[in-house]
């Protein structure tokens, strides 16, 4: 009852479908590698390019056992897609994700995570200070989403979709955080920034010192200021094969 179905997907799927999956699965290890999992909760989805199909983890599986092979492939409306898969998927993680890749079509992934850090920033009133470097990634696209309880209302589905608009930072209040991005890569630095964000605000509240906030101009200015650093490429394309071969050398058992 506890063993792990096996399953190899590799000689099944195009050549671009298990590039994202490869990816995906790096990506649920990088959870782990940063504490960021909660037992088998919370998701990052990815659309397989050139399809409206999205790839996304087996329900009760840790993110330290998620491969290539045994991420789950759905439509957007949530239905398997492989009815030869033994997994299934979480229908409340689902809702979060649907919403999200129905309104960002151009977008590839979505991350969602419930660090005590982004949950602590999220339910307070004043939300995400500019505090720090990192804040000032995620303030120059941030927005919020209030709390509805469990995610398995399908009313809420437009109310999320009109509060994340274009932005690539979401703090969902009282609940976690929401990060988006045109690659898995700009997705996971994307949160990393917030995740690192809250983690110093959170530090900076507990002195007990007057807070030294960054002027708003120099938000507003941060997009252009990136793209030199990057040189015109995004956070994940420049971070991103550093992170995959992190993941190899950590657990070479992810891609398959």
């Amino acid at each position: 009852m506890f063993d792990l179905p096996l399953v190899n997907v590799k000689n099944k799927v195009s050549a671009q479908e298990w590039q994202t999956r490869i990816e995906l699965a790096a990506c649920y290890r990088l959870f782990v590698i940063h504490g960021w999992d909660d037992l088998i909760h919370t998701h990052v989805s990815a659309r397989i390019p050139g399809t409206d199909h999205l790839l996304i983890n087996a329900f009760g599986l840790s993110f330290d056992e998620i491969t290539a092979s045994n991420l789950v492939k759905i439509d957007i409306d949530g239905n398997i897609v492989d009815p030869d898969t033994p997994f299934k998927i979480n229908p409340a993680g689902f809702t979060i994700h649907s919403a999200v890749h129905i309104a960002r079509h151009e977008d590839q992934c979505a991350l969602h995570v419930h660090t005590n850090e982004t949950i602590a920033v999220a339910s307070v009133k004043e939300g995400l200070l500019p505090l720090s470097q990192y804040s000032m990634f995620a303030l120059a696209s941030m927005s919020y989403h209030d709390y509805e309880g469990l995610a398995v209302n399908d009313a809420e589905i437009k109310r999320l979709q009109d509060d994340l608009g274009t932005s690539n930072f979401m703090l969902l209040r009282n609940h976690g955080a929401l990060t988006m991005g045109a690659t898995i890569g700009d997705a996971f630095m994307h949160m990393y920034d917030l995740i690192r964000a809250c983690q110093v605000q959170i530090q900076v509240m507990s002195t007990g010192m007057t807070p030294l906030l960054v002027d708003q101009s120099i938000v507003d200015g941060i997009k252009a200021q990136a793209n030199i650093v990057h040189s015109g490429l995004t956070g994940g394309q420049k971070a991103w094969p550093a992170m995959m071969r992190k993941v190899k050398r950590t657990y070479p058992d992810f891609d398959q």
